[in-house]
Order: structure tokens, then sequence, then C-alpha cells
């Protein structure tokens, strides 16, 4: 799988830099270089890259106004790349799949290229379940629905069984099944387990995308719950409720995803 990526900034020497760096990588090949936001942003509408690096202080179009400027086309996954860390919580609200600080480290960009692969894969994978069920719409309807139940199904597999976390200079391999809830923190996710708490830098969105939503749900804003572990449901007031989790603690479902309670009690 060649991963063909598009590098943004508008200094000569960071872009060189970038490149050759990522020389040791053979799955990524270079397909365009810009110095600024607008080429950025016609580049990248014209070869539709899977990755793109992304410098944030360019003169006149910045890297958020190139995301911006993307809305109406499906986006390539981003990578921020600058000088100031005070970028960070903003590059992940803006859908980032990491933010890397210059000099670009070799272990920081290894780390960034192979949620990068993960990610792509994920998405191929779903697109190729996608096209398998149009085609079987055309030659034999009745097959589609019983594609979404297939074991083999690509589509129902395509969700994390481990997650790697990197913390406190160690890297833990979670079992996705030990998880019982997360919570968000800023630009990091809080990840309990039954019995250790990890801190994961990744957005609520993208680890959502990365969990079964038959077993994950979000029940507040900010939490998401592994609901095979819920082991109670206590009424609140004003529509509101608690779930009581395998290791005992007690989780607030607020008004907005009480239809996730349901399941429960119908």
């Amino acid at each position: 799988m060649t991963i063909r990526t598009i590098l943004v900034d508008d200094e000569t020497l960071a872009i060189q830099g970038l490149q050759l760096r990522l020389q040791a990588h053979d799955d990524v090949e270079v397909i365009a270089t810009c110095m600024n936001g607008r080429e950025a942003i016609r580049a990248i509408k014209t070869h539709k890259p899977d990755l793109v690096f992304l410098d944030i202080q360019m003169p006149g179009f910045d890297g958020f106004s190139v995301v911006q400027g993307l809305m109406e086309v499906e986006p390539p996954l981003f990578v921020f790349v600058t000088a100031y860390s005070d970028h960070a919580i903003r590059a992940f609200e803006a859908q980032a799949i990491d933010y890397l600080m210059k000099p670009v480290e070799e272990t920081r960009l290894a780390d960034t290229l192979a949620r990068v692969r993960q990610r792509l894969a994920e998405k191929r994978g779903a697109e190729e379940v996608d096209r398998l069920k149009e085609v079987l719409a055309e030659v034999a309807p009745d097959a589609v629905e019983t594609l979404g139940d297939a074991p083999d199904n690509p589509a129902a597999n395509r969700y994390e069984k481990l997650i790697n976390i990197k913390d406190r200079g160690q890297i833990f391999r979670v079992d996705v099944d030990s998880i019982e809830r997360i919570d968000a923190a800023g630009d990091y996710m809080c990840i309990y387990t039954g019995d250790n708490t990890l801190i994961l830098r990744e957005t609520m969105k993208d680890l959502e995308k990365r969990l079964d939503p038959r077993r994950f749900q979000r029940v507040h804003r900010s939490t998401i719950v592994n609901l095979d572990l819920v082991k109670e449901v206590k009424p609140h007031t004003n529509g509101e409720c608690f779930l009581v989790l395998g290791s005992g603690a007690q989780v607030k479902v607020s008004r907005s995803y009480r239809d996730v309670v349901a399941r429960f009690v119908h």
C-alpha cells in the first residue's frame, strides 16, 4: 500500500528535511510539495493524496485555512507540523491525525506513520465492503442483507481488538475488551481498564471510529462506555441516569444520550 503524500511548508529547508526523513519509509511517496496554503488546496484537489503534512503558520493562508478550504471534498489525512506547541489543541479539533513539532524527530514520525497506515487500512477495508455491496445489489439483492451479518465481513472486523498506548515511557498493548470507559481530557483520552488508567493522545472522534459502536457508546459529550461492562442503571432526575460499571464506577448519562440506555430497559 503506497501512501501518496503532499508536503506543505513555506520554508524550503523544512520540506527538504521532512522529505529526507520520509525516505526511510518505502511505502511513502511524495507526489507534490507546496509553499503556501492556496497552492496546497489546488494540489490536494488535483492529486487527491492519502496524506498531507501541513505547516500551520504560513503567510496569508495558514494550515487551518487549508483544511477549511477543503470542506466540500473528501479530505486526506492531515498531520500538522509546526514549531509552536500552543496550536496542539486546535490541530486536533481540526481532526488532524497527529501533530509534529519541528524539527521532526524520526521516532515521532515513525509513530505517526504507523497510525496513518492503520487508518488507511480501515478506510480501504470499508470501501471494499461498500463496493461489494453495490455489485451485489445489482446481481443478487437478497445477498446484501445477509452480508452485514456474515462473520467474515471486513466491515464487522475492522474495529480494533488491541490498542497500543504509549504512556509514561512505555507502550501498553490494551485489550479492547478490558476497556471500561474513556474520558476526554483536552486533546488526550483517559483509558480506564479494570486495573489501570492510561493516557492516549487522540481525539474522541478519531477514537470512536476505531471502536465497535455496538459495544462502545458515548453517554456524555466527553465519555465513552463499554456497554458490555454495565452492571446497573440507576435513574436520576431530569431524565438523566447513572450507569454502574463492573469496577463500581458510576458514569452519568446526559439527556442527549439517553437513547443509549434504552437498550438496557426494553
